[in-house]
């Protein structure tokens, strides 16, 4: 059976290296790419969509990359236990009209016994900045 590694129970470092993993994916913009860290039936919560699955987590990304221009993250590891994990996270982004925003928010994570992510609860906050108020590069 295929696996996703570290795998739970989780501890600072495991956590921790979990949280860079999936800042990396995230960064590259790649659906595919951020959409396999999950299980195929995962279920999410983002700010007020709920998907659900592997497939749905695709077309969504690839959504939001397509409105959200020179996206660029930053996760930090909140809390952990077991097969949990707390985020909180803030990135940067741009629209179509040259506006620049900073997205805030916290994810909660649980993860399946073979490291993937089967359940993510995103809250997500986002403020107008100037380009040259920008932190996260």
């Amino acid at each position: 059976m295929e696996q996703k590694l570290p795998l739970p129970p989780f501890n600072f470092e495991t956590a921790t290296q979990k949280v860079k993993m999936a800042e990396d994916a995230w960064n590259t913009k790649d659906p595919e790419r951020v959409s396999s860290a999950y299980t195929i039936n995962t279920e999410w919560r983002n700010r007020d969509q709920f998907i659900n699955g592997r497939e749905e987590v695709k077309t969504f990304l690839k959504l939001k990359w397509e409105k959200e221009l020179e996206y660029k993250l930053k996760k930090e590891l909140w809390a952990f236990t077991n097969n949990r994990i707390a985020v909180r996270f803030e990135y940067e982004w741009r629209d179509n009209a040259g506006q620049w925003y900073r997205s805030y928010g916290n994810e909660n994570w649980e993860f399946d016994e073979n490291g993937f992510m089967k359940k993510r609860f995103a809250s997500i906050n986002d403020l107008k900045i100037e380009e040259t108020q920008r932190r996260v590069f």
